[in-house]
């Protein structure tokens, strides 16, 4: 009896699949969209518990050493997640010369506005 074969002649003869190395990205994607489910949740609730509160109260909250490595893993998770899954976006959809330079752009705006956040967080947390 012959078993049922998924891959192409091609794809057995040379040893890739279809993806090659998708399945890299693919899992960091999942990783990642796993990674945020606690700090996001962390950050509502937080977010949801000072309402009311005044701008010192929520500097004063977060100055604590607890919130404010939270508040940089929620930013270097968030940034991280969010440039896997434009570049997914921009591959996808963008056919031409500018797809190179969408995807410069695109990791540059990540990577700055991650840092952006992390700089005003230990500005804050440091009394700046």
């Amino acid at each position: 009896m012959r078993r049922f074969r998924i891959q192409t002649p091609l794809g057995r003869a040379v040893g890739l699949g279809s993806a090659k190395s998708g399945f890299g990205h693919w899992w960091s994607e999942r990783i990642t969209a796993v990674a945020l489910v606690l700090p996001a949740i962390w950050f509502a609730a937080s977010l949801i518990a000072h309402s009311g509160s005044d701008y010192g109260t929520f500097i004063l909250w977060l100055r604590e050493p607890t919130n404010t490595a939270l508040m940089v893993l929620l930013l270097v998770t968030l940034f991280w997640h969010a440039a896997l899954g434009l570049q997914v976006v921009i591959e996808d959809y963008v056919h031409s010369v500018a797809k190179i330079w969408a995807l410069i752009v695109m990791r540059f705006a990540c990577f700055a506005l991650a840092a952006v956040g992390i700089i005003a967080t230990f500005r804050i947390a440091l009394g700046a």
